[in-house]
């Protein structure tokens, strides 16, 4: 059976595709066989992926002008000096895992920053407000759920007392004499995404290895933090999923993204030796 992913790239789009039809229980019937979801990169079996927690921090301070920096509370430096305080809290719960090496991950769990924003103004005016988008990447072997509930926790904890975070310089502050105080407010965007680590010892992941061993060459398995939709759900109910793909890693999201059609002839000939592999076994 061939099945469209059909919506990964617009997640607002429901109810179509491999999400539908398994919600439906047409699909149930591959879980006697290996599913091979063909939506990685570069040729080689890929055996993980990274849980996705996408997150904002916004820190809330006091508007002033820069001059007189004292009367304000700069939000700026506040989410800068909050947001190291929680990544290194992170990096302290959700350390490289053993099983990482194992599976030949090219990253460990990850939680950085990629977008900043505030409301804008003159370059002599601190703003009231400042905020900061990123994500959290967590190897399979730690639960989403969990690293949400710590991040949180962090939240918290900073704002209990907010004047214990670092300050840059002898004027800047984060609570002010008429009894204002900063604060941080941590919002998690959309549905975490959980990671999977695909069953090494399955005969769908030995006969993908053989068949690109065969093709190839050589067979060269690997993990990243990316992630991929649904695999891990399909995966927990039953399936033995195993993951491959034919693009290029290096053009992923590039202003040009290609693949070659070499590339592709090698994967369909992958895909016909599995099968072969299979039926020889019947």
């Amino acid at each position: 059976a061939a099945v469209l992913i059909a919506n990964e790239e617009n997640s607002t789009a429901l109810g179509v595709g491999v999400d539908e039809l398994n919600a439906r229980g047409m699909i149930a019937h591959i879980k006697n066989g290996p599913v091979y979801w063909v939506d990685a990169a570069d040729k080689q079996p890929c055996l993980g992926t990274a849980g996705m927690v996408a997150w904002q921090l916004k820190a809330t301070g006091k508007l002033f002008h820069s001059g007189l920096p004292h009367q304000a509370i700069n939000p700026l430096e506040m989410v800068m000096e909050g947001l190291s305080n929680l990544q290194q809290r992170f990096y302290r719960d959700f350390p490289p895992h053993p099983l990482e090496e194992k599976y030949g991950f090219v990253t460990c769990s990850s939680m950085k920053p990629t977008q900043w924003s505030y409301p804008g103004g003159g370059v002599n005016q601190i703003p009231a407000e400042a905020t900061v988008c990123g994500d959290m990447r967590l190897t399979p072997f730690y639960s989403a759920d969990e690293a949400i509930i710590k991040l949180k926790g962090y939240v918290e904890d900073i704002n209990r007392d907010i004047s214990a975070l670092p300050t840059r310089g002898p004027v800047s502050k984060y609570t002010l004499e008429e009894g204002l105080k900063g604060k941080l407010e941590l919002t998690i965007l959309g549905e975490p995404c959980s990671g999977i680590a695909c069953t090494i010892d399955s005969p769908g992941n030995v006969v993908l290895c053989e068949a690109t061993k065969e093709v190839l060459g050589e067979c060269k398995p690997y993990s990243l933090t990316g992630s991929l939709p649904l695999v891990k759900e399909l995966q927990d109910q039953g399936y033995d999923l195993q993951i491959m793909g034919y693009g290029l890693m290096k053009t992923y999201h590039a202003k040009n993204e290609y693949g070659l059609l070499s590339d592709f002839a090698h994967g369909f000939q992958v895909m016909s030796k599995i099968v072969e592999k299979f039926s020889n076994k019947a």
